[in-house]
């Protein structure tokens, strides 16, 4: 090993560097996608190599050397999406998406509390789940698929009582209304109150799980509630739901 670090200058630290900075700034592209965990795999499988070819350990540098290869082709094939959303942003500019964003979910926000403050005062029952970072589809049953953009109009015509989708769930991804009468796994919590709906539960039980944001009407009293890693905080107005939603959600959430 003392031999190896004797070869070991200045070329070497800068290429180590460069490598790391290109490795940052993918990440950064991918921020909350799977692909960013992985990449993060990757370059500690990349450190990794590197201390193997150093320490002399010749059997781990060759398993990994053989890895790479594949693994660098699997994820350009599984994740071009993502690359490709990451390579478009390079010629954007970062503030301009910023303050993009930042309006969107501003607007969102906006659309949500008033939807939510008119259901309450109806006593229209809903629920309204917002995706983060973890994906939400997995665990959603039947649904019909909708590409709306969030107001308070479209949310209040989904949930009157006459709609045939307003006993389910709306879910919003990327700034966007994209499905409405989902039904939701349930909590299966003992401790949970039974003075709780289906609708309660179902909040409940997807956001411990998922790191989504769930918004509840009840249908029995009109309280509004907001729903978040499994725990369930009751919000007296409009008011109260907007300052609990900008603390939970960020802007890139409701940008495409």
């Amino acid at each position: 090993m003392s031999d190896s670090l004797q070869f070991f200058g200045w070329r070497d630290l800068l290429d180590i560097t460069v490598v790391a900075i290109i490795i940052y700034r993918i990440i950064l592209f991918l921020k909350g996608k799977v692909a960013a965990r992985l990449l993060l795999i990757i370059a500690s499988l990349g450190i990794l190599y590197f201390f193997t070819s150093l320490a002399g350990l010749d059997t781990l540098h060759w398993i990994l050397s053989s890895m790479f290869g594949s693994i660098i082709i699997i994820l350009a094939i599984v994740f071009q999406q993502d690359l490709r959303r990451g390579l478009v942003s390079l010629g954007r500019s970062g503030s301009k998406v910023e303050i993009h964003a930042a309006e969107d979910a501003s607007e969102a926000i906006d659309g949500l509390s008033t939807a939510m403050a008119d259901l309450s005062a109806r006593r229209h029952g809903a629920l309204i789940v917002i995706e983060r970072e973890m994906g939400v589809a997995v665990h959603l049953q039947t649904g019909t698929e909708i590409d709306a953009k969030i107001t308070s109009e479209i949310l209040t015509s989904i949930f009157l009582p006459y709609s045939p989708i307003h006993d389910g769930a709306v879910v919003i991804q990327k700034g966007k209304l994209t499905r409405a009468g989902c039904f939701l796994p349930l909590s299966q919590n003992p401790a949970i109150s039974k003075s709780l709906g289906t609708r309660h539960r179902a909040a409940l039980g997807l956001t411990e799980v998922v790191d989504a944001v769930a918004l509840v009407v009840s249908e029995e009293t009109g309280q509004m509630s907001v729903v978040a890693g499994g725990k369930l905080m009751p919000l007296p107005d409009a008011g109260s739901l907007r300052k609990a939603l900008r603390r939970l959600i960020e802007p890139r959430w409701f940008s495409s």
